[in-house]
């Protein structure tokens, strides 16, 4: 799939198009697939390194999508449901 990467804090040029796994669902944790992301700035205080998050990382703190994935313990959301996140 593709994502934008940070590798390195630093300006915009720290953003890298880049092709990840897809990620599979660990206990208790859904996968959606993204429709729309807000990037606001906490993201880029991030990117930035004024507050550290491990390298690498996708920036991104709030988006809606579709499940694809749950967890064989996740009873709600299920894959095919719409859902939205903020500050997670």
């Amino acid at each position: 799939m593709k994502a934008i990467q940070v590798k390195q804090p630093g300006g915009p040029e720290a953003l890298e198009f880049v092709d990840i796994p897809i990620p599979q669902p660990k206990a208790n944790e859904a996968v959606v697939k993204i429709a729309a992301a807000g990037v606001n700035f906490i993201d880029v205080y991030h990117r930035e390194g004024r507050y550290k998050l491990p390298l690498p990382f996708v920036a991104g703190q709030e988006g809606a999508g579709v499940v694809t994935m749950v967890a064989a313990d996740v009873k709600r959301p299920k894959p095919g449901d719409r859902v939205a996140w903020a500050g997670i």
